[in-house]
C-alpha cells in the first residue's frame, strides 16, 4: 500500500508476470562479431506503438487488449506515465538498448497544437529520467501525421495549406523533443502522403508540397544542430490507394529532385517491401548501391495476406540474408533494427510481449553470426568477383571509365571477330552455398 494526501490506494499490480530479464541463447551483446560488439552491430529497438499503443484491433474487430492505461475514463497523463512505467519495464526485461517513438504514443493528443506539443513535452520530461536511470537511448523519434481525422488526406500533401502548416508544427515539436532526448535519428513516414483517385488530385502540386516540407525538416535539423539522420520509409499502398513513398527507387528519385539525397536516409522495411513487389534484402541492396541507407523495420508480412500485417521475425533464411546484405555493406551508421511488429490480437497475454521481442532479438543474432561467417569464409562475395571479374579488365574499366564510344565498341568487337559466350549464373550453387551456412 502507498498513502499520500490523506489517500490510501493500492499498488499497481506488475504488469508481467516475468520479473527477471530474459537470458537469450544467441545474443550475447558483447560478443565481438566481425570486430564489433553484437549490439553495436544489431542496435536493437522495440517500438512505442505497436507494443504499448496498439489495442489489437484490425480492419473487421475491435480491440482484443486490455492495458489499463486505454481504459476509458482516466486521466490522460496518468496512464500515459502508466504506460512509460510498463514501457520501461520491458526495455529492462529485454535488456533492449534503444526504443522508437511518435510523439501520440507517449503523451495524449490535446485540444489544441499548443496543448498537444504541451502534452509531449511533459511526457518527454517523464521519459528523459527514465532513459537516464536506464541507459537506454532513443534510436528514432516521429510525429504522428496519420491518426487524427484532419490528416485524411495528408498532412504535407493536404489541398488546405493551413493542414500543411499544423503538421510542421507538429514535427518541429517532435524533432525537438528528439533532439532533446539524445535520438539518434528522425523519421517520417508517410502513411497519408497519396491519393484515393486522380479526378479529385493535382499530383505534380502536392509533390513540390511534400519536397517542401521534407525541406523544412531538415532546415529545422541543422538550426537546432541535431547530428542524428532525417530517416523516410518506404510503402506502396495502404491506407490511401497509391503512396508518393512507394519504395526505394521512388524514394531515391524523389529525393534527388527536391536536392534531399544527401540529406535524408531511408529506414526499409520487410513488409512494406513485400508490399511493393520487391524482397528485403532487394530494397536494403539498393538503399546501399544509391547511398542512402539508414535503418531497417525488422518484421515479416504473412504470405497469404496482401496487407501490412507486421508479424514478428520468424524467418531464419530471410532474416540471414538481410543481416548478411546489411553488414556486407558496412552495416548500420546511425540506425539499427527496430522491431516495427505487432503480437497478434489473439496474445493478449501481457508476456507476449515479452516472448515475441526476445525470440525476434535471438533469430537475429543467430542471423547475424550466420551471415558474418559467410563474410568471414568470403566463399560467396569471391564467387560473385569472379562472375564480374571481366569489368576489372581494359575494357571493363574503359567502358565505366568513359574511355569508350558505342563506335569504339562495336569496332573492339569487329575487328577481333568476338562471339561472347553465355556463362552460366549458377543460381542454385549459390542458393546450396547459403543453405549450408543455415
Amino acid at each position: 500500500m502507498v498513502t499520500g494526501g490523506g489517500l490510501t490506494m493500492k499498488r499497481p499490480a506488475p504488469f508481467f508476470q516475468q520479473a527477471q530479464p530474459v537470458k537469450y541463447r544467441w545474443y550475447k551483446p558483447d560478443r565481438k562479431v566481425l570486430g564489433k560488439r553484437m549490439d553495436e552491430h544489431m542496435r536493437f529497438a522495440v517500438c512505442y506503438w505497436h507494443s504499448f499503443a496498439s489495442i489489437g484491433a484490425d480492419p473487421f474487430g475491435v480491440g482484443t487488449f486490455e492495458r489499463p492505461w486505454h481504459a476509458p475514463g482516466g486521466d490522460p497523463m496518468q496512464q500515459a506515465r502508466h504506460k512509460a512505467d510498463v514501457a520501461f519495464e520491458l526495455l529492462r526485461l529485454l535488456n533492449a538498448p534503444y526504443f522508437t517513438f511518435h510523439d501520440l504514443d507517449i503523451a495524449p493528443e490535446g485540444a489544441t497544437l499548443r496543448e498537444t506539443n504541451l502534452n509531449v513535452r511533459r511526457m518527454g520530461e517523464v521519459i528523459e529520467k527514465k532513459m537516464r536511470a536506464s541507459g537506454v537511448k532513443v534510436l528514432w523519434g516521429m510525429a504522428n501525421l496519420t491518426s487524427n481525422r484532419r490528416y485524411f488526406s495528408g498532412a504535407a500533401t493536404n489541398p488546405d495549406p493551413d493542414v500543411f502548416a499544423y503538421a510542421a508544427g507538429q514535427v518541429k515539436g517532435a524533432l525537438e523533443l528528439t533532439h532533446d532526448l539524445g535520438g539518434e535519428n528522425f523519421a517520417l513516414w508517410g502513411g497519408r502522403e497519396g491519393y484515393e483517385t486522380l479526378l479529385n488530385t493535382d499530383m505534380g502540386r502536392e509533390l513540390d508540397q511534400l519536397g517542401r516540407f521534407l525541406n523544412l525538416v531538415v532546415e529545422h535539423k541543422h538550426k537546432l544542430g541535431f547530428q542524428g539522420a532525417i530517416l523516410v520509409e518506404p510503402k506502396p499502398a495502404e491506407p490511401t490507394k497509391h503512396q508518393y513513398d512507394y519504395d526505394v527507387a521512388t524514394i531515391y528519385g524523389f529525393l534527388q529532385r527536391y536536392g534531399l539525397e544527401r540529406e535524408v536516409k531511408i529506414n526499409v522495411e520487410q513488409n512494406h517491401a513485400l508490399l511493393a513487389g520487391h524482397t528485403f534484402e532487394h530494397e536494403i541492396a539498393l538503399a546501399q548501391a544509391l547511398g542512402v541507407f539508414g535503418s531497417i523495420d525488422m518484421n515479416r508480412g504473412d504470405e497469404l495476406l496482401g496487407w501490412d500485417t507486421v508479424h514478428f521475425p520468424t524467418n531464419l533464411p530471410h532474416a540471414v540474408i538481410a543481416m548478411y546484405q546489411i553488414m556486407k555493406g558496412g552495416g548500420f551508421t546511425t540506425g539499427g533494427l527496430n522491431f516495427d511488429a505487432k503480437v497478434r490480437r489473439q496474445s493478449i497475454d501481457p508476456d507476449d510481449l515479452v516472448v515475441a521481442h526476445a525470440d525476434a532479438v535471438d533469430l537475429c543474432a543467430r542471423a547475424l553470426l550466420i551471415a558474418a561467417k559467410m563474410i568471414e569464409e568470403g566463399e560467396l562475395p569471391k564467387r560473385v568477383a569472379d562472375r564480374y571479374a571481366g569489368w576489372d579488365g581494359a575494357l571493363g574499366r574503359g567502358i565505366l571509365g568513359g574511355r569508350q564510344s558505342l563506335a569504339k565498341l562495336a569496332t573492339h568487337i569487329e575487328k577481333n571477330d568476338l562471339e561472347p559466350q553465355p556463362r552460366s549464373g549458377h543460381q542454385e550453387r549459390y542458393e546450396a552455398l547459403v543453405n549450408r551456412y543455415i
